[in-house]
């Protein structure tokens, strides 16, 4: 196939797609009772313009099921056939068999485990169930509104959708809940489309290419700064709106890789009714802040953290309906799934109504694993115990759950990303976990900090306050322990940066010194700095693309003076200070 074709290809797997995406949504949010035509019209369409679309390429298998869907849609729509929550299952077990389909096609691996016969004989005899008059069948191009295209049931007119001299169809409907492409601006008549498809890779590049830009500009602003402003002052006023349009530049540019969350959510639906129905339960899914945007690559590597979560509301968290009605509470659970924006992060929520997490129990399994735990912990220390490998207090092991498989990998994604996950469970009223994230993977808000004229930079997501000790409020707890530093009569574990990392230069007195309350895992320490240099906006390279993996060190940036500066990794501070405290007590 030649290269042409093979474009036009690719652009009929995403709008395909996004189709049955559309059609799973709009499935999903039928009133059996009274659906409304709009929905039923759209799913239609969903159906219709894949079908076309396939029968052009000679995907045929995909053909056939998208035909007899089709034509149960239109009748369902047209009112010769009632709706019921059996064939609304069936319609979606076509849109999996679609969808795996699909998916064969573009792998170029035909897959002999989809059951396309056996759909098809359940679609037709779902037709067998309701013949249609044969006078109705010829006028299904009328009953859409004027102007939609798409409109016709009858084959022979399935590929002739698109003006003459256009490329093979795309899908002429974008659904809700699918990703924006980039925006960009029409160049000609109301008739031309208002965006284009640009692939990942010239994005990432167009990323990375101005992240440099950012780099250099920052180079000459500091260079700039040792001119006199009086002999120099058109110099200082072009560096000055460089930075600004540099600024404007980066802001526009990592808007394109800016996807609303509604991206992943809208999976959700379809994973809750199905594992609420194999459990028993009666679980409602409410989701809030939808459009709520963050870079692409953080979406993708958001699903499948927030799945397990998901699920392991509805397995552990909501009761079975006779126990909810025994506790006062309504048959019919809620679990919330949310995003929203906060402080430079995003901030993503999963909550349900349901048991909560039992601290007894939790501690009870700990202590069988010889974990170091005791009854004094904080709730916010019991509940991270759940993200140890291997932890779950389920007694039964099912297909969804009870291995102890899972919360783990979600706690290491999560900080993989730069972010943070936390739990608040209240015994009877449920649980919420909320995790946050960077709203990007390539732009870091962060403290620099100096220690011996080397610069670090703190993710400002961790940061609770700095403040300059007092001799009185520094404690030591004897030989090679390390300290403890006592902020509004709470105590706290004082590390230093300059004795983790390994610096030669003699450190400060803790007197003389800078503490940064930072919070990790649900738990609050001091770290000692030398000084505070300021808080930037600063562009992450991967350390061990470039050089190697440093313990507690995430990243690096290339600072304005042209130095490198590291980027803390929060999360493995207080790790590498109990590696180091144990290999201290082994030598002799």
């Amino acid at each position: 196939m030649n290269d042409g074709m093979n474009q036009f290809l690719q652009v009929f797997f995403e709008e395909t797609e996004e189709h049955l995406a559309s059609l799973e949504l709009l499935l999903l949010g039928l009133d059996l009772q009274q659906p409304e035509a709009e929905e039923l019209n759209g799913i239609f369409r969903a159906a219709h313009s894949i079908k076309g679309s396939a029968g052009m390429f000679g995907f045929d298998d995909l053909t056939a099921v998208t035909h007899e869907l089709e034509t149960l849609l239109d009748r369902i729509r047209s009112g010769r056939m009632p709706l019921n929550a059996e064939r609304v299952d069936l319609f979606l077990q076509a849109r999996d068999v679609l969808m795996r389909l699909l998916d064969a096609h573009r792998q170029q691996r035909p897959d002999p485990g989809v059951p396309v016969a056996e759909t098809l004989a359940r679609l037709r005899a779902l037709l067998d169930e309701a013949p249609a008059p044969a006078e109705d069948e010829g006028f299904g191009l009328f009953d859409e509104a004027p102007g939609l295209p798409g409109a016709t049931t009858d084959d022979d007119f399935g590929f002739f959708d698109d003006a003459p001299g256009t490329p093979p169809p795309v899908a002429c409907e974008p659904p809700p809940a699918a990703p924006a492409p980039a925006p960009g601006k029409s160049l000609g008549g109301e008739g031309e489309s208002s965006s284009i498809r640009v692939s990942v890779e010239k994005i990432d590049s167009l990323i990375n290419l101005v992240g440099e830009l950012v780099i250099t500009q920052a180079m000459l602003g500091q260079l700039g700064s040792v001119l006199d402003p009086s002999q120099y002052e058109r110099i200082h006023q072009a560096l000055a709106q460089l930075e600004h349009n540099t600024r404007d530049l980066q802001e526009s540019v990592m808007s394109i890789r800016m996807l609303p969350i509604s991206f992943i959510f809208s999976r959700f639906p379809r994973l809750v009714r199905d594992t609420s129905a194999r459990l028993g339960k009666q679980v409602e899914l409410v989701l809030q802040g939808e459009h709520t945007e963050l870079d692409k690559g953080v979406i993708e590597r958001l699903g499948d953290p927030l799945t397990h979560i998901v699920r392991n509301s509805i397995d552990h968290g909501i009761e079975q309906p006779e126990a909810r009605l025994a506790a006062g509470k309504p048959a019919q659970g809620t679990v919330r799934l949310g995003a929203f924006h906060q402080g430079g992060s995003i901030v993503v929520q999963v909550s349900d109504d349901g048991r909560g997490l039992d601290r007894a129990r939790i501690l009870a399994k700990a202590r069988e694993k010889n974990l170091p735990v005791h009854d004094g912990m904080s709730d916010a220390e019991v509940w991270q115990l759940i993200f140890m490998p291997g932890f779950s207090t389920a007694e039964v092991v099912t297909d969804l759950s009870g291995r102890g498989v899972g919360m783990d990998v979600v706690k290491r994604n999560i900080q993989a990303m730069g972010g943070r996950i936390e739990i608040d469970s209240a015994p009877g009223m449920g649980t919420r976990i909320s995790i946050r994230l960077p709203l990007t993977l390539a732009i870091l808000d962060g403290l620099i900090v100096a220690v011996s004229r080397t610069h670090y930079v703190i993710p400002l997501t961790y940061i609770v306050e700095s403040l300059q000790p007092r001799a009185g409020d520094i404690r030591g707890l004897g030989g090679e322990d390390g300290a403890v530093i006592r902020v509004r009569g709470e105590y706290l574990p004082l590390l230093s940066l300059h004795d983790l990392l390994g610096e030669s230069a003699p450190a400060l007195p803790a007197e003389d010194s800078i503490v940064v309350i930072l919070e990790a895992d649900g738990r609050p320490f001091a770290l000692q700095v030398d000084d505070l240099v300021g808080q930037q906006q600063v562009v992450i390279k991967s350390l061990e693309q470039n050089f190697r993996r440093i313990e507690g060190i995430a990243g690096a940036t290339i600072m304005g003076d042209g130095s490198v500066a590291l980027i803390l990794d929060v999360d493995a501070l207080p790790g590498l200070a109990q590696q180091q405290g144990a290999a201290l007590h082994e030598l002799p």
